[in-house]
């Protein structure tokens, strides 16, 4: 297997997923995917949906081998979440 290098800097990156999410991909895939994952092929615009990440990715990477992939979380700011959400720690 062949390392992939990435092609774009994270600017440019960022802004061609984000761009592509929102012109081509959002009205498409919100309705009926809230909470799933988007894999979206920064320089093709091809895109899987699934539950997870890897799902998505391993979907995405069986069709286009060296794709520079951008995750979304359909519905939601973030992909991933850190730590303990609405807890106060410091009470």
């Amino acid at each position: 297997m062949t390392l992939q290098h990435p092609c774009y800097n994270k600017e440019e990156f960022v802004r061609r997923g984000q761009g592509i999410y929102q012109s081509r991909l959002r009205q498409q895939v919100e309705k009926d995917n809230h909470g799933k994952i988007v894999a979206i092929d920064i320089e093709t615009g091809a895109f899987e949906v699934a539950k997870d990440s890897l799902t998505a990715s391993d979907q995405l990477l069986a069709r286009l081998t060296y794709a520079q992939i951008w995750f979304v979380r359909i519905g939601h700011r973030a992909v991933h979440r850190v730590g303990l959400i609405g807890a106060n720690l410091f009470q």
